[in-house]
């Protein structure tokens, strides 16, 4: 896969690219650091890879759903949401490249802009202001392979690491990442999430009690207060 460069990043206009969203919508954060804020969602489609544990398997294709939408055009729809807090997930955001530029837009007129990412395209392009939150995929996720390590060298200290943990090996192999690359001085969260319905939080939780761990258990809040398969929250 082609990695996006800052020279290549910069000659794209983001107001006349086009791009293609699965979905915008506002809802409540249900991850991170910032879960329980209200947050515009900006869910572009299209994503290289296809975890095992994936819940949003209908933003996934970039030849079918979705729609095409103008910069300027994405732009004025979150605009009118009136919310300061903007999130870019998908799918995988950053493979379409025009994001980076429009994400930079939005930092400018003043925006928290955060963006989620499976973590196997370059994050070097991204500007500072941005809130990364890397998505590193553990063996159950069956994408380990497409992990692109240097990333974790890039993160800033107001980014953050999620790890979904679908079991033991998934917890073990987390945190000798964790340790690895010393994520837990480095970064404003480490996140364990438990694969939905596959692993327990409370048995999550218990073994980051037993281990100590400097981590925090995540849970997606989304998904308790809505139907877990509802889309647009």
């Amino acid at each position: 896969m082609q990695q996006p460069t800052l020279e290549a990043v910069k000659r794209v206009d983001p107001l006349r690219e086009r791009f293609h969203v699965s979905e915008i919508f506002y809802s409540i954060q249900g991850e991170g650091t910032r879960a329980g804020m209200p947050c515009v969602f900006v869910r572009l489609q299209g994503c290289k890879l296809r975890c095992s544990w994936c819940d949003t398997p209908y933003a996934l294709d970039h030849r079918r759903g979705g729609t095409w939408m103008s910069g300027e055009e994405l732009l004025e729809q979150v605009r009118r949401y009136g919310c300061r807090f903007v999130e870019f997930t998908g799918g995988e955001p950053l493979e379409q490249w025009g994001s980076f530029e429009l994400m930079r837009l939005l930092c400018d007129e003043g925006y928290l802009v955060a963006v989620e990412t499976g973590g196997h395209v370059d994050i070097e392009p991204l500007d500072p202001r941005i809130i990364c939150i890397l998505d590193v995929k553990c063996p159950a996720s069956r994408m380990t392979p497409l992990n692109r390590y240097r990333n974790l060298e890039l993160l800033r200290p107001h980014d953050e690491v999620k790890f979904v943990i679908a079991d033991r090996t998934d917890y073990e192999w987390a945190w000798g990442i964790a340790k690895q690359y010393r994520l837990p001085e480095r970064v404003a969260a480490v996140l364990f999430s438990p694969a939905f319905g596959l692993l327990e939080p409370k048995t999550l939780a218990e073994w980051i009690l037993q281990d100590r761990l400097p981590v925090r258990l995540q849970l997606q809040l989304h998904k308790y207060i809505w139907d877990p398969s509802q889309r647009g929250v």
